[in-house]
């Protein structure tokens, strides 16, 4: 076969152009998507770092006057972007003195995520303080905290309930989600039920349901000693070894320190020389660190309990700046009926959520399901339980004994919590009744 050298030739030429042009373009393209990767990863980068930074909420500051003289601090949250008016939202804390508003451990973070969560999806927040509260765990007022009761925080709670509804940022014909953690789920309840026309929403986060002097009585008592049985006591049943729980970082939070002190303390029928707290009819026992849980804890516990819920009269006339709450504000807790009983009178124009961490070791799942089921009885037409695995009071993962600390909320909680506010169906059921 005859073959033109130059055709061969021109050939060669046009495949090393060719080659050459597709080597070129390769390079180019593997420039390109080297560049185009780089600047996405830098400008993930950046938008990583730059995103918290970035303003989704506005706030400002009130003073709502509590009539008396007094007054407290209030801060409004709302979107920042938009006119609105925005629905309303008040926040009502749990036990304690720590402020939400100003740096005090983790009450001003822990609400304020709550508050910022809602803000940023639409919703108009306020937070304010308890009376006498001040910042950085500090009392401003020793006589309105040492004489706070239960009347004077729901007194201030409607009074916040006013103060949020008359401001520009919230549509006041929406009426107001109550949203109350623990003890504070004391007050939406009996505030829906005194003022439907104020109302649209309740939410009761690790609610209570009985009486104060019933969950105190769990939280001191009840709990310690199914711990002692449960755990500390499996390898000699019905005692309690007080070296082993002496030692046991749990229990001597549950029984609030030294378990010999405790015993001494609060002495029942122990002998009168023995640390350990033996009982008389155990001198026999071939292991005298054993203790009776019946016997001996559960008096000293009971004994305990009695000392923390019996208010002496001589103590309400005390100067009293205790950050978790003084003897007045007890006393008026003792007296207070259980919130089972009247959240039937709720209307049934106002929807009730119910949020429960399935192992909150201080206002237990039990709380919750009583109060499902008294307002299943009373056949009300808007009301949902959730209730979260693993989650404890503060809907943090936490062990079913102590409640663990932390200062955000699990975001599928408020997801939860924000669906179920913003949930179309509702909001035409709402409409129709």
């Amino acid at each position: 076969m005859n073959v033109n050298p130059g055709y061969s030739w021109k050939n060669r030429n046009v495949l090393y152009v060719s080659i050459t042009i597709t080597a070129v373009f390769l390079i180019a393209m593997s420039v390109s998507i080297l560049s185009e990767s780089t600047l996405h990863h830098n400008t993930a980068i950046a938008e990583a770092y730059a995103q918290p930074y970035v303003e989704t909420v506005k706030n400002r500051n009130l003073t709502i006057d509590l009539d008396n003289g007094l007054k407290t601090n209030a801060q409004l949250i709302f979107p920042a972007i938009g006119k609105g008016p925005y629905p309303g939202v008040i926040i009502f804390p749990g036990a304690g003195a720590g402020s939400v508003i100003t740096p005090s451990i983790s009450k001003v973070i822990y609400y304020g995520h709550l508050a910022e969560f809602l803000s940023e999806r639409g919703f108009a927040v306020l937070k304010y303080d308890k009376r006498g509260v001040g910042p950085n765990l500090t009392i401003s007022d020793s006589n309105a905290w040492g004489n706070l009761t239960f009347d004077n925080l729901k007194h201030d709670a409607e009074k916040a309930l006013s103060v949020l509804l008359q401001q520009p940022e919230v549509n006041a014909t929406k009426k107001a989600t109550l949203i109350g953690h623990s003890e504070g789920t004391n007050f939406p309840p009996r505030i829906a039920a005194d003022n439907p026309d104020k109302v649209r929403n309740i939410v009761l986060m690790a609610p209570v349901a009985e009486k104060w002097t019933d969950i105190i009585y769990f939280q001191e008592v009840a709990k310690p000693i199914l711990y002692a049985e449960n755990v500390l006591g499996k390898d000699h049943p019905g005692q309690l070894s007080v070296a082993e729980a002496s030692k046991d970082p749990i229990f001597q939070k549950l029984v609030g320190g030294n378990l010999t002190q405790l015993l001494l303390l609060n002495p029942t029928n122990v002998t009168d020389n023995n640390r350990t707290g033996i009982l008389p009819e155990q001198k026999n026992n071939t292991n005298d660190d054993l203790i009776s849980i019946a016997g001996v804890l559960k008096p000293a516990l009971v004994r305990g309990y009695e000392n923390d819920t019996s208010i002496n009269v001589s103590h309400l006339s005390e100067k009293c700046i205790s950050l978790y709450g003084c003897p007045s504000l007890g006393k008026s807790f003792s007296a207070l009926p259980s919130v089972i009983g009247m959240i039937g009178n709720v209307s049934s124009n106002i929807g009730v959520l119910i949020l429960e961490g399935q192992n909150d070791s201080q206002t237990p799942l039990q709380q919750a399901l009583l109060l499902q089921q008294r307002l299943t009885e009373a056949n009300h037409p808007d009301h949902q339980i959730i209730v979260y695995p693993d989650l404890g009071h503060n809907f943090i993962p936490s062990n079913q004994w102590v409640t663990s600390g932390g200062h955000q909320i699990e975001e599928y909680v408020l997801k939860d919590m924000y669906e179920w506010l913003t949930s179309p169906a509702r909001e035409v059921n709402q409409e129709a009744r």
